[in-house]
């Protein structure tokens, strides 16, 4: 007896096209269209290829269509040659298409002159750099190139030169900018160690609407008078108002103070830095005595009149002289200069800001920060340029102080204070 077969059921023909596995569309001998290709290579090989053909529209313009007669030819095409052009920080290797005139001379290509300009990559050298990127690794942070691309101009020596080019044209510029349309009543200095044994004076303003701007820099051994009186007579020389009445807040510095009065005489006032003060004064007592003092001079810069600041501070010297005399003639030393802002009424906010050179020292710390890379110091201009550049930098990102709501505030009181000096207004800068 038969067993009974089911029959599979015969699958219908579809109509149209047999589908089949799919492939890549890409041939991996094509090069920037290989399947492993990033959109940068694949954009970059399509941006040369219309840069040639900018080029040979260029010789075209000049010479005329290729292969025609001209009765009054003015060039004529010769040829290729080996050039580089600049691409992302870098030169790459280009067959240049030549063009010389009919009486002798190469002719050149204005698409060539405007893509071979190296600015752009003296700018990307600039960049990088000041980002935290050293000399040598300088080739490894740009982006990859096709094959086929030979790079160059990135080697540690090259991208030194350029940056050393294009920091010099900054720092001649910033430091000859002209000053007179700045009113700066406020103006902080500093100086601090800088590039190995080299001593840098900073200055900054404050305008009148709280605005911070960095005014110059000098380069020194010491913090010396002179240094500091070639830093203010370089400001003056440049614009800076002498004529006006002037709060410089410093750190303490006798090269400093001894320069402020020599040039600016009664025009200006001078606070001294309460986070210095302190600092000072901690060094002269013992750990277990420290906040006691801290506190009792905090208390006493927080009054509003000077007279009772004065009488708490020459209180508590005495109180120390038997036991530590080094703290006693600690505070004694520069008091009245602590007390300058308890004169002038500044509170709150804007006493918080001016009580120290904080506003500065952060300053100096993000230039710090920003030649961080560098290993060798080579004299006194390098030191320059670097601060320079990054006191620039950090300009970029100011912002106004707190407290910049009283500053006209401030203002008066300095005109107040100053005027009731009785100071000549045709006082003469020594």
């Amino acid at each position: 007896m038969k067993k009974n077969r089911t029959r599979r059921p015969v699958r219908k023909a579809q109509s149209g096209p047999r589908r089949s596995a799919p492939t890549t569309r890409f041939d991996p001998s094509w090069g920037p269209l290989s399947p492993r290709a990033r959109l940068w290579e694949v954009v970059l090989a399509h941006g040369f290829e219309g840069v040639i053909e900018m080029l040979e529209a260029d010789r075209e313009a000049l010479c005329g269509p290729k292969r025609r007669w001209q009765l009054e030819r003015t060039a004529y095409r010769y040829g290729h040659d080996d050039g580089r052009l600049v691409l992302g920080g870098r030169t790459v290797k280009v067959r240049r298409p030549r063009v010389r005139g009919v009486n002798g001379g190469e002719i050149e290509l204005p698409t060539w002159r405007q893509f071979a300009e190296r600015d752009p990559l003296d700018e990307r050298a600039l960049e990088q750099i000041l980002a935290g990127v050293s000399t040598r690794k300088y080739g490894r942070s740009l982006e990859a190139l096709p094959e086929g691309l030979e790079a160059g101009m990135t080697s540690s020596s090259s991208v030194s030169r350029r940056f050393i080019a294009a920091t010099q044209r900054r720092v001649e510029a910033f430091l000859s900018r002209p000053l007179d349309a700045l009113d700066l009543p406020v103006i902080l200095l500093d100086g601090t160690g800088f590039g190995g044994d080299h001593v840098l004076v900073t200055a900054l303003g404050i305008d009148n609407s709280g605005h911070k701007h960095v005014l110059g820099v000098v380069e020194g051994t010491t913090e010396s008078e002179e240094v500091c009186r070639s830093l203010l007579r370089d400001l003056i020389d440049r614009g800076l108002k002498v004529e006006r009445a002037r709060l410089f807040v410093i750190d303490g510095g006798k090269g400093l103070r001894k320069a402020i009065r020599t040039v600016f005489g009664a025009w200006a006032l001078v606070h001294r830095c309460h986070v210095h003060k302190l600092r000072n004064l901690a060094d002269h007592l013992p750990k277990h005595r420290r906040a006691w003092v801290r506190a009792a001079i905090r208390k006493a810069w927080k009054l509003t009149s000077v007279k009772e600041a004065r009488q708490k501070l020459i209180h508590l010297a005495n109180q120390l002289d038997h036991d530590h005399p080094g703290a006693a003639g600690s505070i004694r030393e520069g008091l009245e200069e602590t007390l300058t802002l308890i004169q002038l009424g500044v509170t709150g906010a804007l006493h918080r800001t001016l009580c120290s050179t904080n506003p500065i020292e952060n300053l100096i710390g993000n230039v710090k920060v920003v030649a961080r890379n560098v290993k060798r110091w080579r004299g006194g201009k390098m030191a320059v340029r670097w601060a320079v550049t990054g006191l620039i930098e950090a300009g970029k990102r100011f912002r106004r102080i707190r407290g910049y709501r009283d500053m006209l505030q401030l203002v008066a009181a300095l005109d107040a204070i100053v005027g009731a000096k009785g100071v000549d207004t045709n006082q003469k800068v020594a």
